[in-house]
């Protein structure tokens, strides 16, 4: 089993920092989707595709994928830039 273990980003909808320290590790497909015939949804047999298990830290998601012998790619945020400026700028 592979997996992906990253930190949750902020959603663009929410101004606040919840839930954006956690650690996910989340299991990558092992088929591929294919469309439903009778309805067209997409869908697989891959039921581990749905599990997302929550974290403290990456320590404790690796420490997890370690124990279950599940290889896992860590995928860390990129540190962000903030641009700032004043209000005066703008009229330069």
């Amino acid at each position: 089993m592979a997996a992906r273990i990253y930190q949750r980003p902020k959603s663009a909808m929410q101004s606040g920092k919840a839930r954006t320290a956690e650690w996910v590790l989340e299991f990558e497909q092992s088929e591929a989707r294919r469309p439903d015939p009778l309805m067209g949804w997409t869908g697989s047999g891959d039921t581990q595709a749905q599990v997302q298990l929550t974290f403290g830290s990456k320590d404790d998601a690796q420490a997890y994928a370690e124990k279950h012998g599940i290889t896992a790619r860590v995928h860390l945020t990129p540190p962000k830039a903030l641009k700032l400026q004043a209000y005066a700028d703008n009229f330069r």
